[in-house]
């Protein structure tokens, strides 16, 4: 799975690199993304005025509330996506024919379990960081969702949220966790983003697992485990 992960890119590197029409929100630089937090998404929409295809940078909340749900409490529930069931399964087949998005990180967290320093009883959480092993982003697929509370009338605000789509983890990683996010290449940006793009099959073939797969993996200072720590420090190795 993916639960917390870094995206320290600027708003104009985010511009750059994804040749961004429009920004919405301008994304804080994080090393500690956690669920519920808003995180920076590329996504394209069509423009109603010109039909033109817009891309946009924006900040959904991490942990995605499908259209249909009463309420939005079960977000947090809801950050990762499987790939071998986003297209079916009721949360998401909605949002994944009709709403994908890019989501940039730096890499993401996962956590070892330590046998108990003695006397405490209590096993250890070690944290390890993924990257690429070539640097550069992280460009995790997503999909993303909007949502209203209909019993506050047809004025009620939206609420963009977010799911990263998951898949089986490679050999680097298989030893923390049999999960890690799926990884869209470079070549796959523009038909991923394409809101043109609404058959499900096709856009299944845009999900690679090889994009993901040179990782480096690295253990880190245990800030981390406390969503309040959010720096760069808690990218450098553990001594």
């Amino acid at each position: 799975m993916c639960g917390r992960f870094a995206a320290s890119a600027s708003t104009e590197e985010i511009v750059e690199t994804f040749a961004i029409d429009e920004v919405i929100d301008a994304p804080s630089p994080t090393w500690n993304a956690a669920p519920t937090d808003p995180v920076a998404a590329v996504v394209e929409r069509i423009d109603k005025a010109s039909d033109a295809v817009v891309r946009k940078l924006v900040t959904p909340r991490w942990g995605l509330v499908p259209s249909w749900s009463k309420d939005a409490s079960g977000g947090a529930r809801m950050i990762n996506a499987r790939s071998e069931t986003v297209a079916t399964k009721p949360a998401f087949a909605k949002a994944f024919a009709a709403r994908r998005c890019l989501i940039p990180a730096d890499g993401f967290y996962e956590w070892e379990t330590a046998p108990a320093a003695s006397g405490s009883g209590k096993p250890a959480k070690l944290p390890w960081f993924v990257r690429p092993a070539g640097g550069g982003p992280m460009v995790m697929a997503g999909i993303y969702e909007f949502w209203r509370d209909r019993s506050l009338g047809p004025d009620a605000p939206w609420l963009t949220t977010c799911s990263i789509i998951t898949t089986s983890a490679t050999d680097a990683l298989g030893h923390l966790h049999d999960r890690m996010p799926m990884v869209i290449r470079p070549d796959a940006w523009d038909a991923w983003l394409d809101p043109l793009l609404t058959d499900a099959a096709a856009a299944l073939v845009l999900l690679s697992v090889d994009a993901g797969a040179d990782v480096t993996v690295y253990r880190v200072g245990t800030a981390v485990n406390a969503v309040r720590n959010n720096g760069p420090e808690l990218l450098v190795p553990a001594g």
